[in-house]
């Protein structure tokens, strides 16, 4: 099962394989108080996306479209592939920084996994 969490939430047994999925490291954390398993970078948006979109909920939707192309890339669609095969034996939590819990990358990320775990 592929979850969702920010990264500020506290780490709990149930996550699973941890993921951070944001190019910039979180705000205020210590690398030392944030366990993660992994962090892939060919999963983040780039930092022109990131900027362009800048949490704009009237910008989501071309975001969205312009951060699927992105994940089209060989290296990335490796990295979702293991993520979903992954998924199918145990918890998979990608972790985000972003304020809003409705609009942001991980959730876009996940549906883009689920999706690739089911076929």
């Amino acid at each position: 099962m592929i979850k969702i969490k920010r990264v500020y939430e506290a780490e709990d047994k149930a996550d699973g394989y941890r993921v951070l999925v944001d190019r910039l490291w979180p705000r205020g954390i210590k690398k030392s108080d944030l366990p993660f398993d992994e962090w892939p970078k060919e999963l983040c948006p780039s930092t022109e996306l990131r900027k362009s979109f800048a949490h704009d909920p009237l910008k989501f939707k071309d975001f969205k479209k312009e951060y699927k192309k992105e994940l089209a890339n060989i290296s990335a669609q490796k990295e979702i592939k293991f993520l979903a095969e992954l998924s199918a034996k145990r918890n998979v939590t990608l972790l985000y920084a972003a304020r809003d819990e409705k609009i942001n990358h991980a959730i876009i990320l996940k549906k883009i996994i689920d999706r690739v775990s089911k076929s």
